[in-house]
């Protein structure tokens, strides 16, 4: 189907050094899908490659998205073709106000340009619904951010660009409660028929606020288990170690 994201059988390495190492996945548009493994199992590499980072080397494998191989497009053509994703650790980009990135950002991906007045319009009506007050939107990006800021900045992104398939890198890392509350209440608010999301955690507390239709556990570089979302529940009681055990995976 065209508004599914499947990666097939998708090997990639950095500077010879082989992360990914088969990894078969479908994300569906109107669901979200998490991915969650231990540090250094691939969860990060998987997002970096489906965007189209220069540094990740595709040995083998295929993306299909829109009845398209995504690997082989350039990164804007991705983002034009409906991709997000959402850094782990967003960049600070002093004097360029957060409206100002927005609109640029907004203008690159979509067919038609949009007139300031109407992104303004927009850009409230996008605050308004995630409860993030006018004046944030004046700052400058990222500079001087708290950590919950740089997430929500970027989950305001994901609001104005309305991509159809987002995946959402360690969006709750570093986040106390609170910013994580808040975070997880941007996201539902823009879950729906129209978009898929692909999220990569490390930990199942934003499971609790985000609820998944699927779950699967990567350990060093594929899927080693899938299931819904009492997956999350049973990975909490177990660990990874005792996961990995299970699959017969060794490490």
């Amino acid at each position: 189907m065209t508004d599914e994201l499947i990666i097939k059988d998708l090997h990639v390495s950095v500077e010879g050094q082989k992360i990914l190492n088969g990894v078969d996945l479908i994300v569906r548009k109107g669901q979200v899908c998490a991915l969650m493994g231990p540090n250094g199992s691939g969860k990060s590499t998987l997002a970096y490659t489906l965007m189209g980072h220069p540094k990740y080397t595709i040995d083998k494998g295929e993306a299909w998205y829109k009845g398209k191989n995504i690997l082989e497009l350039a990164p804007d053509e991705r983002a034009k073709l409906g991709l997000f994703l959402s850094f782990q650790y967003p960049q600070e980009i002093p004097g360029v106000s957060v409206s100002n990135f927005l609109r640029t950002a907004y203008n690159s991906v979509k067919p038609n340009q949009i007139t300031v007045p109407d992104f303004v319009k927009l850009l409230k009506d996008k605050m308004k619904l995630l409860k993030i007050d006018d004046s944030f939107a004046r700052r400058y990006l990222n500079e001087g951010f708290s950590g919950g800021e740089k997430k929500r900045t970027e989950i305001l992104q994901l609001a104005v660009l309305q991509p159809e398939m987002a995946i959402l890198d360690e969006t709750d890392s570093g986040l106390d409660i609170d910013s994580l509350k808040t975070v997880a209440h941007g996201v539902n608010t823009l879950l729906g028929p129209n978009i898929g999301v692909l999220i990569i955690t490390h930990y199942q507390r934003i499971l609790n606020y985000v609820k998944p239709d699927s779950i699967h556990i990567m350990v060093k570089g594929r899927i080693v288990k899938s299931g819904g979302k009492e997956l999350a529940h049973e990975l909490e009681a177990k660990g990874y170690d005792e996961i990995i055990k299970e699959a017969e995976i060794s490490v």
